[in-house]
């Protein structure tokens, strides 16, 4: 982690990667994963004008481990916000996985003036996620996660189970064992497995009256034609949500597009972002 860089947000010294100059991109990371799997996004993001800057996210190694173990979605949010004004910047793109889309959109919630651009990747507008059966059944791991002992089955057996996941939710994905290293590595950190699920300890049914908003936002949303949790009816549905324009990407593949085809998410992503201009701030020293 040679090119590393550090600054503190919202209370906690995040760790982070950069690359480019120009208006900034924050690429938010979900689980199982880390700022490691952004590095082809980052690279093509800054060769085409942007500043693209992806954190570890609270609680992951080497993101220092919050104190009062919060990990509720506004606090997410406020991470992120946080995080564009350590950056020295007024505004940003916003492109959040999973987790990272949850925070992003709360994010965009709480403040729509620094966020100019969502896109999120495998979740919809946290008020459209419906109690269907088939969703229920997808979202199972959260109820372990939360109740049952979670943390020795996420570390059983070397962290097998993190593959067991990245496989349940992209099954048409082939992955080589290099795909999930580094959130291994990470979960293996003093206190990280725990900070970590401590994000599903924090779920609750009844959302804020904040988390309800409509987002006011250009909206770009990424949905797998094989992910075995949200289907491109969810996204649908998420559209009354979206009182600004609202596009859905249906991509071959599952959870994680960003990771199983790069170059066609960047695609997609590149042709929907608002082109390069003058850098809203001065970038931030990092320490």
């Amino acid at each position: 982690m040679t090119n590393l860089r550090f600054t503190d947000a919202n209370g906690l010294k995040f760790a982070y990667f950069e690359e480019g100059t120009g208006p900034l991109v924050l690429l938010v990371h979900g689980f199982p994963d880390t700022a490691h799997s952004w590095a082809p996004i980052r690279q093509s993001l800054a060769n085409a004008g942007f500043r693209v800057v992806s954190p570890f996210t609270r609680g992951y190694f080497p993101t220092e481990i919050p104190s009062d173990g919060k990990y509720d979605s506004e606090t997410l949010g406020r991470d992120l916000l946080a995080l564009i004004e350590a950056l020295g910047e007024t505004s940003a793109v916003v492109v959040g996985h999973d987790w990272g889309a949850i925070g992003a959109f709360a994010a965009t919630q709480m403040d729509p003036t620094k966020v100019h651009f969502l896109a999120v990747v495998a979740l919809p507008h946290s008020a459209s996620i419906r109690t269907l059966p088939r969703i229920a059944w997808g979202l199972r791991h959260i109820v372990r996660f939360k109740f049952f002992g979670g943390a020795g089955w996420l570390t059983a057996n070397d962290f097998a189970n993190v593959d067991a996941l990245v496989r349940r939710w992209s099954p048409a994905w082939t992955f080589g064992p290099d795909e999930t290293t580094a959130i291994k590595e990470a979960l293996r950190q003093p206190g990280c497995t725990d900070a970590v699920l401590g994000y599903y300890r924090a779920v609750s049914p009844m959302l804020t009256e904040v988390l309800k908003r409509k987002i006011e936002v250009p909206t770009l949303a990424f949905v797998g034609e094989t992910d075995s949790v949200m289907t491109r009816a969810d996204f649908e549905h998420a559209r009354k949500y979206h009182a600004a324009s609202y596009d859905i990407v249906a991509m071959p593949g599952g959870h994680f597009l960003h990771r199983e085809d790069p170059q066609l998410f960047v695609k997609h992503l590149l042709a929907a972002l608002p082109a390069p201009r003058a850098t809203s701030g001065q970038a931030a020293s990092v320490r």
